[in-house]
């Protein structure tokens, strides 16, 4: 045997003792993936939380920030990083980018087919975008609504929400199986319970014929409120509401598999009510949900803590 033919063999084996890397790495992620989703449906995908590396529960921040992305799935590194410093742990969140980023903790979406929620051809006055250039100083000064659909197993229900744009509480809401203006309007209803209308307070929505039609105008003008629309073409005019709904879609919808209307409304009332207004972290809020945002600034003007919605 030549010497090059003994160093190759010799390698070879070496290499068997070691075993492939590639393959042990492959062995490594599969051993260590640990995936949380729920229920999968035929020609449709969950999202996944996907961590690979130190298996949760393991001692130190790294551990720590392991459970609590695992508890709370759909947060990014900047609230994990405020939870971590809540719980005593002196972390930055740059640490904590690296820790996830080498645990490859991944949320994973895949969006399905949408009905449309927005039909803005009709006749009814489209009023001008007033909310444009606002920036609320106190709750009652802007409202957002906005319609999303929920997919049950055989058909879709609709939600419209009433958020306070300075807080961004959910002051109102409403479900039903149909894109009537009662839909809106049973939001808006729920949102006057709920609140005082102060001088000079604007509701900002979409086009669609829920917000324009008689029925709708009548009752905002009837409390005293101003209608204000998005511009044609620009669905960022209403950027909070969207914002929220993609929250709502990410951290409750996606991934549920509602029964029928009763399931789907008991459900996501919980979580708007009380984990989105009362446990939800929101960075524009100084890390505060929007129900102890509301109460620190009221404290600060001395103003009366508003109270929680009622259910629909």
């Amino acid at each position: 045997m030549s010497g090059s033919d003994a160093r190759r063999t010799a390698g070879l084996a070496e290499r068997d003792l070691r075993g492939d890397p590639r393959a042990d790495a492959a062995a490594r992620l599969r051993d260590r993936a640990d995936v949380h989703t729920g229920l999968c449906q035929p020609g449709r995908v969950l999202p996944v939380l996907v961590g690979l590396g130190t298996p949760p529960g393991g001692d130190g921040a790294a551990g720590r920030d392991q459970r609590l992305s695992l508890a709370h799935r759909h947060q990014g590194y900047r609230v994990i990083t405020v939870l971590l410093q809540r719980a005593g742990w002196a972390v930055n969140h740059k640490r904590v980018q690296r820790l996830r980023r080498e645990d490859n903790l991944l949320c994973v979406p895949k969006r399905a087919f949408r009905p449309a929620t927005t039909d803005s051809r009709h006749r009814f006055v489209v009023y001008p975008n007033l909310a444009r250039r606002m920036m609320p100083r106190a709750v009652n000064q802007l409202w957002v609504a906005d319609i999303t659909y929920v997919r049950l197993s055989e058909e879709f229900i609709y939600l419209a929400v009433v958020l306070d744009a300075f807080s961004r509480r959910v002051i109102g809401w409403s479900m039903a199986a149909h894109l009537q203006a009662s839909l809106a309007l049973g939001a808006l209803e729920m949102a006057l319970r709920s609140r005082e209308v102060s001088p000079g307070l604007v509701h900002h929505s979409d086009r669609g014929v829920q917000y324009a039609c008689g029925d709708s105008i009548q009752r905002l003008e009837a409390a005293g409120i101003q209608p204000s629309m998005s511009r044609p073409g620009w669905p960022w005019d209403n950027a909070m509401a969207e914002s929220f709904m993609r929250t709502l879609k990410r951290e409750e919808v996606d991934g549920r598999a509602y029964r029928d209307l009763s399931g789907a409304k008991a459900s996501i009332g919980t979580f708007l009510e009380r984990v989105y207004s009362r446990q939800r972290l929101h960075s524009a809020l100084a890390y505060l949900p929007p129900e102890a945002y509301e109460a620190s600034q009221s404290l600060l003007l001395g103003l009366p803590h508003a109270a929680s919605p009622a259910a629909a």
